[in-house]
């Protein structure tokens, strides 16, 4: 049998030198492209995690893509994520209902031993029915907390549960007496874009009248909605859009815009976020559609969440209400039995619920009170300048017993 003969495979031969430079400096350029290509993408990057504010990296990073044309990614990623990680179950909150820090004080009149006259004030609000079957000791009873003017509190708080299945999770519920306190929209370094670091967090020369802060709405592309202050329209004023408005004297209203509210020359601010959760007393009807154009994204209607809302009572009072494991309904029924006649959905998510009422004497710093322990940002968020907008509400002037 003849043996086979093995053949050796052809050896290459090695690059010229001339073509190795080549490589090389076509390789560079290569390298030098995709470096250019990244400069400003890592500049903007490094600008969102670097900006003033208490956000994580988490939700900075977020936030970043969505603005970069990932908002179709993000969501897709959050409805996964909620849908491994749903609410508990049945079962109690851990405690109870919370016994709240931040008793009302009222100073004595200047030069005086003896309490002033009580100012003009709302009724105290009646206490709320509870949601769930079973109440809890003290669920749905009002507590007055924080700054007071001559012995009238100006904030009070409520916990309750949202419905009867997550019956371990607390919403909170926050009174503010608009005869004692004004408002004003203070705008975000983020929302709306440019504002300077000083113009986003409460003044220091405001401290002494500071008595509750609470977060905004969703970023302006995901509101459908606008954004006007202090004759500035950042983003236009969208007609039938649940709208939040302060007027120049510090009062305050929640409707539709165009027919519960409207532009005047008394309006100061106008914030918008989606439509009415709550109108003539009542949550709105198709609150279980899942309507990306009437809601924007949201996770879907019925995901279980934190969320914010708020809104105005008959007789002018604000209410506030957050919580973990919302869906819409149940933070529309939440707002609705808290005495709202209107209310729109503020911002959601773990990382954008910020509420807190305020303690202390002085020109010095106010003790800031969250209004849940869980929400997650520090409770001196809006101390410092913050990305978002958000809403502060100071004794009026003329009130000069606080506590």
């Amino acid at each position: 049998m003849a043996q086979l003969q093995r053949t050796r495979p052809p050896q290459r031969r090695p690059p010229s030198p001339r073509r190795r430079r080549r490589r090389r400096r076509l390789l560079r350029t290569i390298g030098l492209v995709i470096l250019i290509l990244l400069i400003p993408v890592g500049w903007s990057y490094s600008q969102a995690l670097t900006a003033p504010g208490n956000a994580p990296v988490s939700a900075r990073t977020v936030e970043w893509i969505k603005e970069h044309g990932g908002r179709g990614v993000v969501l897709t990623v959050e409805r996964l994520w909620y849908s491994w990680h749903k609410p508990p179950v049945g079962g109690t909150p851990a405690g109870g209902i919370p016994k709240v820090s931040g008793d009302p004080q009222s100073s004595p009149a200047p030069g005086s031993g003896t309490q002033p006259a009580a100012p003009a004030h709302l009724p105290a609000p009646a206490d709320v029915a509870p949601l769930a079957s079973h109440p809890l000791p003290r669920e749905g009873r009002w507590k007055p907390v924080g700054r007071s003017v001559a012995g009238v509190p100006a904030t009070e708080v409520t916990y309750l549960r949202a419905d009867d299945v997550h019956t371990s999770l607390l919403t909170g519920v926050m009174w503010m007496d608009t005869k004692l306190l004004r408002a004003q929209l203070v705008p975000g370094t983020d929302v709306p874009s440019g504002t300077p670091a000083a113009q986003a967090e409460i003044a220091h020369a405001r401290y002494p009248e500071l008595a509750a802060t609470f977060n905004s709405g969703f970023l302006l592309q995901d509101s459908h909605g606008g954004f006007y202050l202090n004759g500035r329209t950042t983003s236009p004023l969208q007609s039938g859009q649940a709208s939040f408005v302060v007027y120049k004297n510090g009062s305050v209203n929640v409707g539709r815009w165009g027919s519960d509210v409207s532009m005047t020359p008394q309006v100061e601010a106008v914030r918008q976020n989606l439509s009415l959760l709550v109108s003539h007393g009542q949550p709105v009807s198709g609150l279980s559609s899942d309507s990306y154009q009437k809601w924007g994204a949201t996770l879907g209607n019925q995901v279980l969440v934190w969320r914010t809302g708020v809104g105005v009572t008959a007789d002018g009072a604000l209410v506030y209400a957050a919580g973990p494991g919302l869906s819409v309904q149940s933070l529309a029924a939440v707002l609705a039995r808290a005495g709202a006649v209107r209310a729109m959905e503020l911002d959601i998510n773990t990382e954008w619920a910020s509420a807190m009422y305020y303690t202390g004497h002085g020109a010095g710093r106010p003790t800031p009170h969250k209004l849940l322990e869980g929400m997650y940002q520090g409770s001196d968020r809006y101390l410092i300048p913050d990305q978002r907008d958000f809403f502060a509400m100071y004794l009026r002037k003329g009130d000069a017993s606080q506590g």
